[in-house]
């Protein structure tokens, strides 16, 4: 095993047109037919496969809270293809999350494969002495000629006396898995030889999709976050007459403390947008008490019973299941705060919980709906079809259909019903405000079929993942990225724009494109 930190620029060699090969591929050799495919009934689908929050509970009582509703949260259409992960790998969630925790150092475990991907994905220069690095497995290492654990103890020495982190990450790939190389079982012992807390992450690309590797390294940080202080009344006679403390405590702690509520917000995000939804709710009266992440890991939040926890991204199910099954954390399930309607909700949701009436939050949105007039004048009428890869497709395809646009279909690798309850009843309220259909999602979608229906159906844009962006382009369909959005900062109130004009940017191209064969075609008559 051998440790690289930075990648030098190699040439990797690649079939020809192989994007076109395997999409005309994908076409030709299915034998099933769309037609017979769409003509089923809605009963033979395959149901979907149960969430991570969904099994923790399938044994236990829930009873209706403010924060938690059982009800069904969307009349849509539900689908489930079983189609494979086409999505971006998810240990690119390094990309971001070593530069969001300062302190950190992130070793990615796995093949010369892994290296390339994080070298051509992520542009690093060999300059730059990223806080990331590649351990790579060799022929003697899967064989189990060497030792695991003194491979993986003479490593983190190294990084320990080059960079000397707060926290070592260890990203586990598709390779430690299929070899079953025990990470979490070594990690406690190594964690008390070399004096650096040691965080398992296993964000492998057989289990999840593109931004789910964010959602696993913050589920097993918040197994780190400290326990909450109690907050003692200092104003309590008890205290004021020793005399008596004696009587009215219980270990130690009195009996009439003060508990108050406190928020911490999970999901990595840049710093300055942090700070923006920070001052949304602290507008209202509500102090966000930390971040999961935070910048240090010193800083990490404190976590126990009384603490009320709420996401910023749809793909932190994982992460919310652990704050809730083994921090006892309260969740608010709220819509995220994507696009002004979504902000708002979001807000206004977690005021709900604490008890504060919002201000204000309404003219604040009208005042970012009309700011956007010209942008939504332009894709309004038009057609989207998302075919799934960041898991941000629900609050998107919302946002979208507030701007006017026609939503046919909502592809998404992942689906956790119950975490998003919050965005799917906003997304079904928007549609009944809108006056248009409930869109259908597909939870993990096959892609063959999408192509189909996107054929069928000629949607003005396509969001997709880059390994069909191009083959569609080529036959005269617009797309667009979804991993730009990944990466865009599309929160809160003040990013409106940047996200609508992500949107609208290849409609614009296209319709300059138009005008240009048009003039070409006049000046060659």
């Amino acid at each position: 095993m051998i440790i690289v930190y930075n990648f030098i620029n190699k040439k990797i060699e690649t079939i020809p047109h192989c994007a076109d090969y395997y999409f005309n591929s994908m076409i030709n050799n299915k034998k099933e037919s769309f037609l017979l495919k769409s003509q089923k009934s809605s009963s033979s689908i395959p149901v979907s496969k149960t969430s991570d929050l969904e099994t923790t509970n399938k044994n236990i009582l829930i009873e209706p809270t403010p924060e938690v509703s059982t009800k069904a949260p969307y009349s849509g259409q539900f689908e489930c293809e079983t189609g494979n992960y086409h999505t971006f790998c998810p240990i690119s969630c390094v990309s971001w999350l070593y530069q969001k925790i300062e302190d950190s150092f992130f070793l990615v475990i796995g093949t010369k494969t892994c290296g390339y991907f994080l070298q051509n994905a992520l542009g690093v220069m060999i300059f730059a002495e990223p806080r990331y690095a590649m351990a790579e497995l060799e022929e003697s290492d899967i064989s189990a000629q060497l030792n695991d654990y003194k491979e993986l103890k003479r490593l983190c020495l190294q990084i320990k006396q080059d960079r000397n982190p707060s926290v070592i990450v260890w990203i586990g790939t598709c390779t430690t898995e299929i070899i079953k190389m025990d990470l979490e079982g070594m990690a406690p012992k190594l964690e008390a030889d070399i004096g650096i807390p040691i965080v398992v992450a296993r964000a492998n690309g057989l289990d999840y999709a593109f931004t789910q590797g964010e959602d696993t390294v913050l589920a097993a940080m918040a197994q780190k976050c400290p326990e909450r202080l109690k907050n003692i009344n200092v104003s309590s006679p008890e205290l004021l007459d020793p005399q008596n403390s004696s009587n009215n405590s219980i270990n130690g702690v009195q009996k009439n403390e003060v508990q108050k509520k406190e928020l911490v917000l999970f999901g990595s995000l840049p710093s300055t947008i942090a700070n923006q939804l920070q001052f949304e709710l602290k507008r209202q009266g509500i102090n966000v008490s930390g971040w999961l992440p935070s910048a240090r890991y010193s800083d990490l939040p404190a976590l126990d019973e009384n603490v009320y926890v709420c996401g910023i991204n749809p793909f932190l199910s994982r992460t919310a299941t652990s704050l809730m099954r083994r921090r006892k954390c309260k969740l608010i399930s709220a819509p995220f705060p994507i696009g002004p309607d979504g902000t708002r909700a979001w807000v206004e949701k977690i005021c709900n919980v604490f008890g504060i009436v919002p201000t204000g939050l309404e003219e604040r949105e009208k005042t970012i709906w009309t700011n956007l007039a010209d942008s939504i004048n332009f894709i309004k009428g038009k057609s989207v079809f998302f075919m799934g890869d960041n898991l941000l497709e629900i609050s998107l395809a919302r946002f979208l259909i507030r701007c006017g646009m026609t939503v046919y279909e909502i592809g998404i690798p992942y689906m956790d019903k119950r975490f998003q309850a919050g965005e799917l009843a906003l997304l079904e309220k928007t549609c009944i405000e809108m006056k248009v259909p409930f869109p259908r999602i597909v939870e993990k979608p096959d892609n063959y079929y999408q192509i189909q229906r996107i054929k069928e159906l000629k949607p003005d844009l396509v969001i997709t993942g880059m390994a069909h962006a191009n083959p569609l382009e080529a036959r005269g369909i617009v797309t667009k990225w979804s991993v730009e959005l990944t990466f865009a900062q599309i929160h809160g109130f003040t990013n409106a724009k940047d996200l609508i004009d992500l949107i609208s940017k290849p409609l614009y191209r296209k319709q300059h494109l138009e005008k240009h064969d048009s003039l070409n075609k006049t000046f060659a008559l």
